[in-house]
């Protein structure tokens, strides 16, 4: 079946509205090109963002049922035909994370035994991508869910700021992890005033590159808070010491190795200056906020008049709207890849960045076979 192309967008980063009479007639393109959009969310919150990216699309989302039975098994029903088609299926990541990855491997299941052609995830926010690593005794959880997905029938994934870059190889099909930086740069300087008075900051080392690259395109200074209370991902035991030490095991005189002395944290410091500037922490993770609280304290010590919190995925679990709002922070900028309009409700501090253009966008190329290039502009590996 040939394909047509769908409407173009004037720019990647200009905000795409379609004519109200085109809507159906865009719609029914859009079926007859060959492509149709489902959401795998059962909850009405976690729509939202499907509903815009499908607006912006000019068509609207495929037919199916998603939802719980009374014993809790997840139940997908797909209602309409997708055979020979090119499927996307946008799932974002609400609090209850096993029942969305549930969700989502039902309904890639479902859609490859109803033949569709491709089956494409849009997933901005990939769940279980903090457990990427051997810890102890423990597992790479990420790993195990993206073999899960293929087994289920993915053969795309569209994501956005995954956690480690290193995760795009646990996947045995294509992965596109799209930027969040362009959007929150944008926001930087169209709704900060005065922003060329900032400075941006780390608030661990290991998040000094991302900052970096932000500071060098909005022309800003850097400064990084060194020396933390708590253990970070990096000084967690990997599981090499196991198994442990039995008191009267006997080691062979040639396999002693030097004793390593253990690390020693030294006292909180601010390594570059951020008295009478506004300060701008950024990171692709809020939380828990502990670690930023705490961060805005010192910042807030140092003589920082202005403190604002920004990252891609705003998870804000637990208590989190109540410690911003009882917090030095003057404002958490996150972007809509994960639902939070609850905690908006509770924490009026915490602002919203729409991505959906971008993922429409990413959609309409790769339905229609054009280069991904354009949307990895003058952005780096370590944004």
């Amino acid at each position: 079946m040939p394909r047509k192309l769908l409407l173009p967008y004037k720019s990647v980063f200009s905000h795409f509205r379609a004519p109200r009479g085109l809507h159906e007639s865009l719609a029914m393109n859009a079926a007859r090109s060959g492509y149709r959009v489902f959401s795998a969310n059962s909850t009405a919150a976690s729509t939202e963002l499907a509903k815009k990216i499908t607006e912006r699309l000019g068509a609207e989302l495929g037919k199916s049922v998603v939802y719980q039975e009374t014993n809790g098994e997840t139940r997908v029903e797909i209602k309409e035909s997708v055979r020979g088609q090119d499927i996307f299926i946008i799932q974002t990541i609400p609090r209850d994370v096993n029942t969305a990855v549930m969700e989502l491997l039902i309904m890639a299941y479902a859609l490859k035994t109803s033949c569709a052609r491709n089956i494409i995830g849009v997933i901005p926010y990939f769940p279980y991508s903090k457990q990427s690593k051997m810890r102890k005794r423990g597992s790479i959880v990420c790993k195990l869910l993206a073999s899960m997905l293929a087994k289920a029938g993915l053969t795309h994934i569209i994501t956005m700021d995954l956690h480690q870059k290193e995760i795009q190889g646990f996947f045995s099909f294509p992965v596109d992890n799209l930027r969040a930086s362009p959007f929150l740069l944008q926001y930087i300087q169209e709704e900060i005033p005065d922003y060329r008075n900032a400075v941006i900051v780390a608030k661990s080392p290991g998040a000094a590159k991302r900052a970096q690259s932000y500071a060098e395109r909005l022309r800003l200074g850097l400064a990084v808070i060194h020396g933390e209370a708590q253990c970070t991902e990096q000084d967690m035991d990997d599981g090499r010491h196991s198994p442990p030490m039995l008191k009267n095991a006997t080691v062979h005189p040639g396999l002693e190795l030097p004793l390593m002395m253990a690390k020693e944290k030294p006292p909180i410091t601010v390594v570059g200056d951020v008295g009478g500037r506004i300060a701008i922490i950024v990171d692709d993770i809020i939380d828990d906020v502990e670690s930023f609280v705490a961060a805005a304290e010192i910042l807030k010590e140092r003589g920082a008049y202005k403190i604002f919190v920004m990252a891609t995925h705003g998870l804000l679990s637990a208590d989190a709207p109540r410690l911003i709002e009882e917090s030095s922070i003057d404002e958490v900028v996150v972007t809509n890849t994960v639902p939070h309009e609850v905690q908006k409700l509770q924490c009026p501090k915490i602002k919203t960045v729409d991505i959906s253009l971008i993922l429409s966008e990413a959609i309409r190329r790769i339905h229609n076979g054009e280069s991904m290039a354009y949307l990895f502009r003058n952005i780096t590996v370590d944004d």
